[in-house]
């Protein structure tokens, strides 16, 4: 059934399925950074709204990667912001929002969607931010729904739907009109890759590994075989990509069944975004690397000071 969700009290945005000492490395240990920290971020607005703070736009914690179609350029979610990241250039935090991004996904050109946690620039907002959306690039960001109540740690669109898992109520669920949510199931999720040709069919990581659902998520059974995954993503091409708790990329042209070892990444993956047939970007606490061979092969795209 579909529900309006009403306010709840807010639980700790841990992932109470993942031991400590792992959740603080691989998924939610940005967000535990120092609130005070976040303070020290002030942005000026910029040449295209885009702005940077005064002493230079420092990206880290980094939550979420996507190419924005409009100028087939990488954006950057993080613990304090969206940076914009041309190629061979420095980062730009987008119009100095501070915000913390927690789940992030590209809809369309400029058109992006976003949860996690307001910033030190709007200290009135609700704790939790629900789900936000842009239209201008992360330039201005607009409440849609759940506001106050959701934290998606996990966003994805395709096929005019959004699919998120929430961290505050432990829940996998989908939206038509990013208004209302329909519950489809209540495994802990980091991470969510939907086929570009079927809308029911979707490959999530757990704790114990990747699962998978061909009924858009309310039934999930664990994938055979599959190498422990963190983050992933579905090509253009069909093709999954995807990347370890140790940096080693794996990739399957049949839907999880089989797997084929890629290239290795230095550091502790922190997000992961496919884009095209054949390009591949994992970033870690130490760089974001880039691939064009499907991840057969990266290079360093940027290194994290």
């Amino acid at each position: 059934m579909i529900e309006r969700f009403e306010r709840q009290r807010a639980r700790a945005p841990r992932w109470q399925w993942l031991g400590q000492a792992a959740a603080a490395v691989l998924l939610v240990g940005a967000c535990q950074g120092d609130a005070d920290g976040a303070g020290e971020h002030t942005g000026h607005d910029g040449d295209g709204g885009h702005g940077t703070d005064s002493g230079g736009a420092e990206m880290a914690h980094i939550h979420g990667l996507g190419i924005n179609p409009a100028d087939d350029e990488l954006y950057v979610a993080t613990h304090f912001g969206v940076f914009h990241l041309p190629e061979g250039e420095q980062p730009v935090r987008v119009a100095g929002h501070t915000q913390d991004v927690m789940g992030f996904t590209i809809v369309g050109p400029d058109h992006f969607l976003a949860s996690g946690h307001p910033g030190a620039d709007d200290p009135d907002q609700q704790p939790h931010l629900g789900l936000i959306e842009s239209t201008d690039a992360a330039v201005s960001w607009e409440p849609v729904s759940l506001h106050g109540d959701a934290d998606f740690h996990a966003l994805e669109a395709a096929h005019g739907q959004v699919y998120g898992f929430d961290g505050v109520t432990g829940r996998f669920m989908v939206s038509a009109d990013q208004r209302e949510w329909e519950p489809r199931s209540d495994v802990p999720m980091a991470d969510i890759a939907v086929s570009p040709e079927d809308p029911d069919l979707l490959v999530a990581t757990t704790e114990q590994g990747p699962v998978r659902s061909d009924d858009g998520g309310n039934e999930l059974t664990p994938v055979s075989g599959a190498p422990p995954l963190l983050f992933l993503d579905w090509r253009d091409s069909g093709s999954l990509v995807g990347v370890g708790t140790e940096g080693t990329v794996h990739t399957s042209t049949d839907g999880g069944d089989t797997w084929t070892e890629g290239d290795t990444v230095d550091g502790d993956a922190a997000a992961l975004t496919a884009h095209g047939d054949n390009e591949v970007y994992v970033a870690t606490d130490t760089a974001i690397y880039h691939s064009t061979d499907g991840g057969e092969s990266f290079g360093v795209f940027h290194e994290l000071g």
